[in-house]
């Protein structure tokens, strides 16, 4: 099995001082750095845009995980991309008003990791003909927009089907001509160590948590707890 990879989401962290509550999971063990961009369109919030993306770039040498919750991703990707982002995450739905496909490729040629993402609400099927196009596919377990939400073991099959497309070879080869690339699969909205344990039992491999990191007082033994025995 992969090894499981803790992405905490700074949604959740103390802006007040943003820098320390980074340089705090940094040191706790975190594998990535999760960062939710939210536009109050797509999703009835608003969070940060790329300036706060680029301080994190600054504080921080692990990945930067970028999950775009925003109508028209296609014309901000150069935007994270410029701010140090290592992986951006789109979404599949028409409500966010791109070209998938074309928005994918963009992402690519930046020389970004690749994500794509459905809500809790989108079929899955949506989602199948983009899964030889991209290194991660995130399945929320919330509906996207607000921390705190509680888990959706109902999008649990999601993982599961992502996880038997990874075993059945229906990945094209490498673009390196290599064997076939497995996907990331990703879980995020309620995750603690309970819900870690199921999503890690269905097949995913990352894990995004906020609140069960950052309101807690020992945010290593938080990142410990979710990656489990």
């Amino acid at each position: 099995m992969s090894k499981v990879l803790v992405a905490p989401s700074i949604l959740a962290a103390d802006f007040s001082r943003l820098a320390e509550e980074i340089h705090k999971v940094d040191h706790a063990g975190a594998d990535w750095i999760h960062c939710d961009i939210m536009d109050g369109h797509f999703v009835d919030n608003i969070s940060f845009g790329p300036a706060i993306v680029g301080f994190v770039r600054k504080q921080t040498k692990l990945p930067l995980d970028v999950h775009l919750m925003i109508e028209h991703a296609d014309h901000y990707v150069p935007r994270f991309v410029d701010a140090g982002a290592n992986s951006i995450t789109v979404h599949v739905e028409p409500e966010a008003k791109h070209d998938v496909e074309k928005t994918l490729r963009q992402i690519r040629d930046a020389k970004c990791r690749v994500g794509l993402t459905l809500n809790p609400e989108t079929d899955f099927k949506l989602i199948e003909p983009f899964l030889d196009e991209i290194d991660m596919l995130l399945v929320m377990t919330v509906h996207p927009g607000f921390g705190g939400q509680s888990f959706r073991p109902d999008q649990m099959e999601k993982v599961k089907r992502a996880a038997e497309w990874n075993q059945s070879g229906a990945r094209e080869p490498s673009r390196a001509g290599g064997p076939a690339k497995k996907i990331d699969i990703q879980v995020d909205g309620g995750i603690n160590p309970e819900t870690a344990r199921i999503a890690i039992e269905n097949g995913a491999n990352v894990l995004v948590a906020g609140t069960s990191i950052f309101k807690t007082d020992d945010y290593a033994k938080a990142i410990r707890d979710l990656r489990g025995p």
